[in-house]
């Protein structure tokens, strides 16, 4: 059997422009689910398919990254909603590391934003086509022409746009189709919990059903297409250019548009280079990428996921692959695709998709498997972490507990885990790139692993990377403390970036290295 064409990609944003929701209306338009949850957190709501831990649900906002596959007009989508909050920026930088494309959405009222900002710049590092999305049209914001400048101007990216909106922000009728002239109009439905009903007219019926604001949209598309605002592939494909779309994710405007938008214009599956400098194409032997290991996805299994996404070859489930690191064999026998926490059965998966093998626990983010050809793939740098505190089980009769919520949580990427002789395995010290990381195991090692805890914060906020040789020497200074991160690298913490910068300048043959910004 043939496989279809894939598109996968991300949906990013700053905190609040509307991701969950946009991600639900994708599913919503596909027809994959019959009714929208509105937006998480208003009470007697249906929280949105991809926001599934409870303290999501409680909070109203992503913390985890949730992958889920459906089939659109003879194709297969594989989206990956990302966290919003720049706390969270170092799961959303692994899920960047998984796609060929993004979503970025952006707040009509706000525009861009500091993590907006982050993300963009991640997308450019890594060579991610992105699609820019302005999002919330429905309410009172920006003029649109204000908003293309912020993107060019502060992004350095020329934005394109594919669709221009009829009617000023807070009073959305429709858009206009830059590629045909067409008026698409909607129709809002109740509570957007439907796909909003769409009506395509002619130029000269949308003059006669919109009047001045058809005439407004016209002289705008005319003005960005002299300034040479109008779509190009190969600039799209490079980095220099962004398409745009203007919807409202809440009212399910727009959303078709930009569905159709991935599947045409969002580059597939392609080449994947390989840490030796060889590029592996997509069909080759299989091989595929660990970008996101997950518990607590079902309460009654209590299993482990381990997210890949296949770079090349056929994956067929209880195919024996290797693990790169290890060299060791295992079978697939346990691989499902999963739709947010829904999980079911997958025989088959193709370049592109993303699976999820369970139980996997050697596994962990960064690593590569295969099948024939031996492959290894570059793994993915953990971030500065800027907080820390220690860890301590509140019930000291539930060690075990503790314990195994602390090395699971650690192998998920939530927090890294540090350790020393000084400090016992009772009371191992977090490290986080924000403090709501903290927010998260708190509630997780309750809520599954049945063992509250109790964080001591410590006052540091800079760590550099040492050697084992250095350490001791490191470790006999004031206001240090050296600790080993699980991957092995040792940490030595500081204060602030004066004493770090203090203790380098007074012990230049210690070495006191700076590990990769977080991106935040």
């Amino acid at each position: 059997m043939s496989a279809l064409p894939r598109r996968t990609f991300a949906v990013i944003s700053h905190p609040d422009a509307g991701k969950s929701t946009l991600t639900e209306a994708l599913a919503l338009h596909a027809q994959v689910i019959a009714e929208a949850g509105a937006v998480h957190g208003k009470a007697g709501r249906r929280g949105t398919v991809s926001d599934w831990m409870e303290i999501e649900r409680a909070r109203g906002i992503s913390i985890s990254s949730a992958a889920l596959q459906f089939g659109y007009r003879e194709h297969v989508v594989n989206l990956v909603d990302t966290p919003g909050h720049s706390d969270f920026s170092e799961d959303t930088y692994r899920v960047l590391s998984a796609v060929d494309s993004a979503v970025m959405l952006v707040d009509a009222a706000k525009g861009l934003e500091p993590q907006t900002l982050k993300l963009f710049q991640v997308c450019a590092h890594r060579g991610i086509p992105v699609v820019t999305v302005i999002n919330k049209w429905d309410r009172p914001g920006l003029d649109a022409l204000e908003l293309m400048d912020q993107i060019e101007k502060e992004i350095g990216l020329k934005p394109t746009p594919l669709t221009w909106p009829v009617g000023i922000s807070g009073d959305f009728k429709g858009v206009l189709d830059r590629r045909s002239g067409d008026f698409i109009r909607y129709t809002r439905t109740a509570g957007g919990a439907t796909r909003a009903p769409e009506e395509h007219l002619s130029p000269a019926a949308a003059a006669e059903a919109a009047g001045p604001d058809w005439a407004e949209a016209n002289e705008s598309s005319e003005l960005l297409s002299a300034d040479g605002a109008d779509h190009d592939q190969e600039t799209f494909l490079a980095g220099a250019t962004t398409p745009v779309l203007f919807t409202s994710a809440l009212l399910n405007f727009g959303v078709a548009q930009l569905l159709d938008v991935l599947l045409e214009l969002a580059p597939a599956p392609s080449t994947t280079a390989a840490v030796d400098g060889t590029a592996r194409a997509v069909d080759e032997d299989f091989s595929a990428f660990v970008f996101k290991v997950q518990a607590g996805m079902d309460a009654a299994h209590r299993d482990r996921l381990a997210y890949a996404r296949v770079c090349s070859g056929v994956f067929e489930r209880g195919m024996v692959v290797t693990h790169a690191a290890t060299g060791r064999p295992f079978a697939t026998k346990y691989a499902q695709a999963v739709f947010g926490r829904d999980r079911t059965s997958v025989e088959v998966a193709h370049p592109g998709d993303i699976i999820g093998l369970v139980n996997a626990n050697a596994l962990r983010v960064g690593d590569t498997i295969f099948a024939g050809t031996p492959v290894e793939y570059p793994g993915i740098a953990s971030f500065v972490p800027e907080h820390f505190a220690a860890a301590r089980a509140v019930d000291s009769g539930r060690y075990k507990q503790f314990r195994r919520g602390i090395e699971q949580l650690d192998q998920e990427g939530v927090v890294q885990v540090l350790r020393s002789e000084f400090r016992s395995d009772q009371s191992p010290v977090l490290a986080a790139v924000g403090p709501m990381q903290f927010e998260v195991v708190t509630s997780r090692m309750e809520s599954e692993f049945r063992s509250p805890i109790r964080l001591e914060r410590l006052n540091y906020s800079v760590a550099r990377r040492t050697t084992a040789e250095d350490a001791p020497a490191l470790a006999g200074l004031r206001e240090v403390e050296v600790l080993q991160r699980s991957d092995g690298a040792h940490l030595a913490l500081f204060s602030d970036r004066w004493r770090a910068d203090a203790v380098a300048r007074q012990h230049p043959d210690l070495l006191l290295e700076a590990l990769p910004a977080s991106g935040r």
